[in-house]
């Protein structure tokens, strides 16, 4: 398990990747379907980090579900463009999780896309939502304690309206 992995002080960087030719649409950008590939695989990445990885999965029968997403588009991305996820955790109970990512170019820090997203820990037997084993919810304490200090991020609590 990941437990032993220090915790910065700023966000996790646990996902980086190569935008390849295929997630590329008609306007010659990241197909809009692809930004939230990589926040899911992200996602994927903040699990095994947490603990819930894929042996802990299958041990266990339970894992992440998400209930709701939103993602900002920020700036266009290209073909080949190496590009990062940073992760934070925003909060969390003995059940869910409100986490955010930031995407950005692998040397840069302005955000291209930004998602803010609500997971459920589930048992998939059931399916039931079920609490965090007790090693995960000490390693979302952890993390937690390290994170909450920072300033919301930008791309957080929004809905989407008219003005």
């Amino acid at each position: 398990m990941a437990d032993a992995e220090p915790i910065p002080s700023t966000s996790l960087q646990l996902y980086c990747d190569v935008v390849r030719p295929e997630w590329v649409d008609y306007n010659g950008h990241l197909r809009d379907a692809f930004y939230m590939l990589i926040f899911s695989f992200a996602t994927d990445a903040l699990m095994d980090y947490i603990g819930l990885d894929e042996a802990e999965r299958q041990r266990s029968g339970s894992s992440l579900y998400t209930l709701e997403s939103h993602i900002n588009y920020l700036k266009e991305v290209k073909a080949g463009a190496l590009v990062r996820v940073q992760t934070r955790l925003l909060a969390h109970d003995a059940k869910r999780l409100q986490i955010y990512h930031s995407m950005h170019l692998a040397n840069a820090e302005e955000a291209l896309a930004a998602s803010e997203q609500m997971l459920l820990h589930v048992d998939m037997r059931g399916p039931a939502a079920t609490p965090f084993a007790d090693a995960v919810a000490q390693r979302l304490h952890g993390i937690s304690a390290v994170l909450s200090q920072l300033p919301s991020p930008q791309y957080t609590s929004r809905q989407i309206r008219m003005k």
